[in-house]
């Protein structure tokens, strides 16, 4: 049997790939990668550069193994199967309803089966339901319902393929317009393994107590690598055991694009029909300043920073900067998402959507409306040294700790020991978080009724 195995962006490994494996049981294999301008045109590439950093790493790393062609997937597929006189499709399911209707076109137009396997997540989504059958609408009956890790399985071992013949290279990040940022992480298999290692033998054993500390390297940082599925979820979670509060993780991603799978709608409205049609400003101040990381509360500013700088933001920093975003400035979420989705390396649509929704109050599973995140308090207990601020706002670097995270309370000769003039080389506070949080809830409890 002839089989062509479609590689496309979220397993790009030769571990653990269960169509390739099945493709190399059964006979010839034949592995493509598609350049489609949906994602490689230079125009689009420049709107998700850090990404596309990653997956070009990626794609070299397997440039010599994979079969490399330009076009449209719906359209290249079917034409090379029918070239090619393949046997039958084989690639990976996509959780996305862009990616599930793209599939569906290329079933349309094959000649030849097109069989989808399982791997972008533990279980299949949609494999847990609740006592009625229907989608869990909350995260935590969700995750007690999580008995089935002895059916994921061992991750099979990495997969042999010969080199091929390529008559159209990978794209180099300058032939599509981009400039390298050595600030990323690095992209591929090899180096996603030896994250994982790396995790496992320090921080993962560490992760319960220390996962929340701005200041401390304490966090596994495979996300990327689980969105572009140079690891798989089975592999982290096999090599994780025994660290539970970092499985949990694994189970609320699992939650994340168990939702999208059942409410594709999701990537575009909130899911709370109550919170749909809520009245965001227009604040377009607090946009820049939020955006910029001038917002003038150096752990928010550290978090917009540390995204511009490395394409990355800490977990807790993540929830903090979407708080003050949607709750403190009332700008909508779809805004803050579509921005995270620009610049993450890690930009996954179903774990982003989940965690804005739950942000701003408005998911399946969010935090309450009442619960704001008050950016000094938080910045001084889960960045307890200061050096999150201090490398992500270095102009704030030699100011007392005891007024890190609130400059604007520093008596003057302080700020002025320090090098800061406030309003010049740091700016004032754009809103006073108690009256922001206060024309939030005045503001969601009309609208709620």
């Amino acid at each position: 049997m002839k089989t062509l195995v479609w590689f496309r962006g979220k397993d790009l490994r030769l571990r653990d790939h269960a169509p390739l494996r099945d493709a190399l049981e059964k006979g010839e294999v034949v592995p493509l990668f598609v350049l489609d301008p949906y994602f490689f045109d230079p125009v689009r590439a420049r709107e998700l550069p850090n990404r596309m950093q990653y997956l070009l790493d990626a794609l070299h790393e397997l440039e010599d193994r994979l079969i490399v062609v330009k076009g449209k997937s719906v359209e290249v597929v079917p034409k090379l199967a029918r070239e090619w006189k393949v046997d039958r499709v084989v690639a990976h399911r996509w959780v996305e309803p862009f990616g599930r209707e793209r599939d569906r076109q290329v079933a349309e137009a094959l000649h030849v089966p097109f069989e989808l396997f399982e791997g972008e997540t533990l279980l299949p989504p949609g494999t847990l339901r609740n006592g009625s059958g229907e989608p869990y609408s909350i995260y935590t009956p969700f995750s007690r319902s999580w008995h089935l890790a002895e059916h994921i399985g061992a991750a099979l071992p990495a997969a042999r393929l010969p080199p091929q013949k390529n008559g159209t290279k990978v794209p180099t990040l300058e032939d599509l317009g981009l400039t390298r940022n050595p600030q990323l992480i690095q992209g591929g298999e090899k180096a996603a393994q030896a994250r994982l290692a790396a995790f496992v033998k320090g921080p993962g054993k560490r992760y319960a107590e220390l996962r929340n500390r701005l200041d401390l390297a304490e966090t596994s940082r495979l996300s990327a690598d689980l969105k572009f599925g140079t690891l798989s979820a089975r592999q982290v979670w096999n090599e994780t055991e025994g660290f539970d509060t970092f499985r949990n993780e694994l189970v609320w991603r699992e939650y994340a694009h168990s939702t999208l799978w059942d409410h594709p709608e999701a990537l575009k409205t909130p899911l709370r029909e109550a919170w749909r049609n809520f009245p965001f400003r227009d604040d377009r101040a607090g946009w820049t300043a939020w955006s910029t990381g001038t917002t003038g509360y150096p752990v928010v500013d550290a978090a917009q920073r540390q995204l511009l700088g490395e394409g990355f933001i800490h977990n807790r920093a993540r929830m903090i900067t979407a708080s003050f975003l949607t709750r403190d400035l009332m700008i909508d979420f779809r805004k803050g998402e579509a921005w995270f989705m620009k610049w993450l390396v890690d930009g996954d649509w179903a774990n982003n959507d989940a965690g804005w929704q739950w942000s701003f109050g408005c998911g399946l599973d969010a935090q309450p409306y009442f619960r704001v995140f008050a950016p000094v308090p938080q910045g001084e207990k889960f960045d307890p040294t200061g050096e999150y601020v201090r490398r992500w706002v270095p102009e704030l670097a030699r100011v007392p700790q005891r007024w890190l995270h609130s400059p604007w309370l520093a008596p003057p000769l302080e700020l002025m020991a320090a090098g800061v003039k406030l309003g010049s080389s740091y700016p004032h506070p754009i809103v006073d978080h108690a009256d922001a949080r206060q024309r939030f809830l005045s503001t969601i409890k009309r609208h709620l009724g």
